[in-house]
């Protein structure tokens, strides 16, 4: 029998999870599987994992945890989370490879080898967009950012997607949106050509004008826009919804702040921390560094890289003067409300700040879905189901600081898929129970 390794489905889209079955190898005896990846930034990853073949010569990856390698229990889909970046040139596998489209599809090279000689290989595919989906530039009226339209006829419900402080646009979780039915747009408001470099005095009437052209330009179903942002985008998605309640169908928030915050490390050479990352109608909004007390960076400053800077946060929450006139006013915000937070999160405590913002939604009686979903054991990076999870620590876009994001490789892993299958399911509710009259007389 000749060796194989059995992918199904070898092309499918990323949040869908892949059986990996090998056959035909020598009974009893070790196989090593290797997976080889090249990830949109271009960078290779690689995973292995050695596994005890049975009786047949076989195995099926999601029953049998490996003898060795780079993850450990029972997991069908370790060999793509527990993938790491190789520190040295392949150019072999390099070569193999295709480079990313526009949408950041990771391109894999599957690998078995046991001690007899007998090898096989197989390629796999997982995509952001699926196959139909139509993908737009912006730039229009100083708005930057790539539009991914659904397969099919609209009119489909719409989504605003928000990076955090490393800037740039999300093309692919916006893709990921539209594979799933929604005109989603990844939304650029610095760090991205035609956009500025730096969070620092960002105008918040750039966002509103993006939520008019989205309305004008798809005509979503029902009226239905919502937002969805990750870190400080997170923040931003909460500031959004809190200001401008009669554009915002929902909110989605990643690992979010309950507060406004300075610039941090996303500003501009020169500025330090506590400059205003915000404004509205040419003014700054108050954030939480400014005139506290209890501000403190000292110890986070003086650790050696990668840095843990949570508690710097933590600390600075201690001054409930600065902290109720940075809060942003959730109670304003027009609908449902997701939070996702990590009990790990080596940048911030987004676990708090969650916990926060669902209280003050709690005390104000909000009239629409309030869900949390808090991963203890989890850090800051959610991201897609079934990418690699291993770099829990990288240097920061703007500042160039390396630090932790927290969390585990196995426990990010599992947060990936339960938070992505949990937004799908908050937005397919959200959507069900909009009434765009209940918007247009929100706020």
């Amino acid at each position: 029998m000749t060796a194989r390794i059995a992918i199904h489905p070898a092309v499918a889209l990323i949040d869908v999870p892949r059986a990996i079955t090998l056959s035909g190898f020598a009974a009893h005896t070790p196989v090593t599987l290797t997976l080889t990846s090249k990830q949109a930034d271009g960078q290779v990853w690689r995973s292995r994992n050695v596994y005890l073949l049975d009786a047949n010569g076989a195995i099926d990856v999601a029953q049998q945890a490996p003898e060795s390698g780079a993850y450990a229990g029972v997991d069908g889909q370790g060999p793509f989370w527990s993938q790491s970046v190789l520190l040295t040139d392949d150019a072999d596998a390099a070569l193999l490879l295709a480079p990313a489209g526009a949408d950041g599809a990771i391109h894999t090279l599957a690998s078995a080898t046991d001690g007899h000689g007998n090898h096989a290989s197989a390629r796999i595919e997982q995509h952001y967009a699926a196959p139909g989906a139509v993908r737009q530039e912006l730039r229009q009226d100083g708005l930057v950012g790539t539009l991914y339209l659904p397969a099919g006829p609209g009119p489909h419900p719409a989504i605003v997607v928000l990076n955090g402080s490393g800037g740039g646009i999300n093309d692919a979780r916006a893709a990921l949106f539209a594979s799933h039915g929604y005109a989603a747009l990844a939304l650029g408001y610095f760090g991205a050509p035609g956009l500025p470099d730096y969070l620092s005095g960002i105008p918040l009437e750039y966002f509103e004008r993006a939520l008019q052209w989205l309305r004008h330009t798809v005509k979503p179903a029902g009226d239905f826009v919502a937002v969805s942002g990750h870190s400080r985008g997170g923040e931003l998605a909460l500031l959004l919804g809190s200001l401008y309640p009669r554009a915002v169908s929902a909110v989605i928030a990643y690992v979010p702040s309950s507060v406004v915050h300075g610039v941090l490390n996303a500003g501009k050479p020169g500025e330090g921390r506590f400059k205003p990352a915000w404004t509205q109608g040419g003014q700054a909004l108050a954030h939480v560094w400014e005139q506290n007390a209890a501000q403190d960076w000292s110890l986070v400053d003086a650790l050696p890289e990668p840095r843990r800077q949570a508690q710097a946060f933590v600390q600075a929450q201690q001054d409930e003067t600065a902290v109720a006139r940075a809060r942003i006013p959730v109670e304003r915000i027009a609908g449902p409300v997701l939070l996702l937070s990590a009990g790990d999160d080596g940048y911030w405590p987004s676990t708090q700040y969650a916990r926060d913002v669902a209280q003050a939604l709690k005390a104000a009686d909000h009239p629409h879905a309030v869900e949390h979903h808090d991963y203890p054991q989890a850090g800051h990076a959610l991201q897609a189901p079934h990418v690699p999870t291993t770099e829990l620590a990288r240097a920061h876009a703007v500042s160039g600081v390396v630090l932790t994001g927290g969390g585990d490789a196995a426990a990010n892993a599992r947060a990936n898929v339960d938070s992505w299958e949990t937004v799908h399911r908050f937005l397919s509710n959200a959507v069900a129970q909009h009434t765009p009259l209940a918007v247009a007389h929100a706020g």
